[in-house]
């Protein structure tokens, strides 16, 4: 299958990938960075159905060299776009929709938990947000400047945090009522995360799947195993197709619906990548930077 590009998906992982970090994720160069687009099919390919030309798609997680005007992807990668969902929106939720659900979906959040959401001004962060506040839970959304925080704010957090000031530990125990988190979703880690994981409860649930601080944050293996907290990490969001297909479907059906907002803050031409994975290393993005063939 042959998509032309309406907008690409970028994560911090592109950014990784071209600083150096290609051979822990599989990637020698040269290489052409992207994994994910939205678009219109152009052509199919022999045995294909022809009736997929001309119809609105996400070319999904698992698709590579998508920084392009033109993006070949296999057929069980292709997830049909809603008519009430616009190209951009699809691929903003491209691979945080997709992550973000899975997640959810796996820490099985409930009426009244206490949820403390680590990057929550990112792309997936803001969509963690919302989905912990549909489920009810009391959220707790940590993230760094006013402006991301009112961000938060705005999405459905009960509470926000500035995890730049030195005190935010203290402050996510207040906005907790000085009790435990019941689950932790980390999408910063290094030593940000490993300072949160002591703020969970025993028999609490963490995910461990960002590395924006530097690093996966470290837990202690005695302390997980005494405390009984199941902790999920990075290669528990990493889906086979079959299953990356059915979450983007809800999550674009999610959002088509309008009970879930991918943030989109910035969109910068497909020529202007340099300047989108600046903004990204940058902290500079409020949930999503896109490129725009």
């Amino acid at each position: 299958m042959v998509i032309r590009a309406a907008a690409i998906d970028t994560i911090y992982l592109d950014t990784l990938i071209r600083g150096g970090w290609g051979e822990a994720f599989g990637v020698e160069p040269p290489y052409v960075p992207g994994g994910a687009a939205a678009g219109t099919v152009e052509s199919v390919g022999s045995g294909v159905d022809p009736t997929w030309t001309g119809r609105r798609v996400l070319a999904g997680p698992g698709t590579t060299g998508a920084y392009a005007e033109l993006v070949r992807t296999a057929i069980d990668r292709l997830v049909p776009v809603p008519d009430d969902l616009g190209l951009p929106e699809a691929a903003a939720l491209a691979h945080d929709g997709v992550t973000a659900t899975g997640l959810v979906e796996a820490m099985e959040i409930t009426l009244g938990e206490r949820v403390l959401i680590l990057g929550a001004g990112g792309g997936m962060g803001t969509l963690l947000v919302q989905m912990a506040h549909a489920a009810g839970a009391h959220v707790i959304g940590a993230a760094r400047g006013v402006e991301k925080l009112d961000l938060v704010k705005g999405l459905g957090a009960d509470a926000t945090v500035d995890y730049s000031e030195t005190d935010w530990i203290e402050r996510v125990r207040e906005a907790a009522d000085r009790r435990s988190i019941d689950v932790l979703l980390d999408g910063v880690g290094g030593e940000l995360g490993a300072a949160a994981f002591a703020l969970v409860g025993d028999k609490g649930r963490v995910s461990t799947h960002g590395v924006a601080a530097g690093g996966f944050a470290r837990l202690d293996d005695d302390v997980v195993r005494a405390r009984d907290i199941t902790v999920r990490g990075i290669e528990h969001v990493q889906f086979e197709a079959p299953e990356m297909v059915r979450l983007a479907t809800r999550a674009l059906a999610e959002a088509a619906a309008g009970r879930l907002r991918p943030v989109i803050d910035k969109q910068f031409d497909l020529s202007e990548a340099t300047a989108a994975h600046r903004a990204i290393e940058n902290r500079t993005v409020r949930g999503k930077a896109l490129l725009i063939p």
